[in-house]
């Protein structure tokens, strides 16, 4: 394996709800947009100064893109690995650079919330073998539908209670990010 030195590493909110397509080949690939903005507290003045924002654009491929169909979303905080090319591009009208990232990994950002993990059941590669046991995937109509008991009962531990708790609405939750983040 090749030895890459474009890899980074980014912290940001996705920007754009993830479009979802497939290749020619009949891979899946998401894309999406993240910003990461940067800044700092100044104690003299007591607030805080804005140093900008940085786009990046974000595609990822194959299981990563399926996951990530069924996890991200608009205004999600997430973590992002993968290797970065920076491009020019020029239109009719405009010219300009893009940062573009290839998304080795993609995790939401448990410093801004809390987040469920849900493992897929793979295809069996070789029937010849024995196969784990799989769960059988099941429809989820809410977040609660694949949230364990133990992430309840930490959550509740922390005074914290999963988005369809107490009455609230999950999408409502979701939109202004007021409850954690599930995957």
């Amino acid at each position: 394996m090749a030895m890459r030195n474009d890899v980074v590493t980014i912290t940001g909110n996705i920007g754009s709800e993830p479009t979802y397509n497939t290749t020619r080949n009949g891979d899946a690939v998401v894309n999406f947009r993240v910003g990461s903005s940067t800044g700092y507290w100044n104690r003299a003045t007591g607030a805080w100064v804005d140093e900008g924002t940085s786009w990046y654009a974000v595609s990822a491929f194959r299981a990563l893109a399926e996951h990530a169909r069924a996890s991200l979303h608009r205004g999600d905080p997430v973590v992002v690995t993968g290797a970065l090319k920076i491009r020019e591009w020029e239109n009719d009208t405009r010219k300009g650079i893009s940062a573009d990232i290839v998304a080795e990994a993609i995790g939401h950002d448990l410093n801004q919330g809390t987040s469920a993990f849900v493992r897929r059941a793979r295809p069996a590669a070789n029937t010849d073998r024995p196969q784990p046991e799989e769960v059988a995937p099941q429809e989820v109509d809410s977040h609660a539908d694949v949230v364990s008991d133990e992430h309840l009962a930490a959550w509740g531990e922390h005074g914290l209670h999963a988005p369809d708790a107490g009455g609230v609405d999950a999408d409502a939750a979701r939109s202004d990010h007021s409850e954690p983040a599930m995957a």
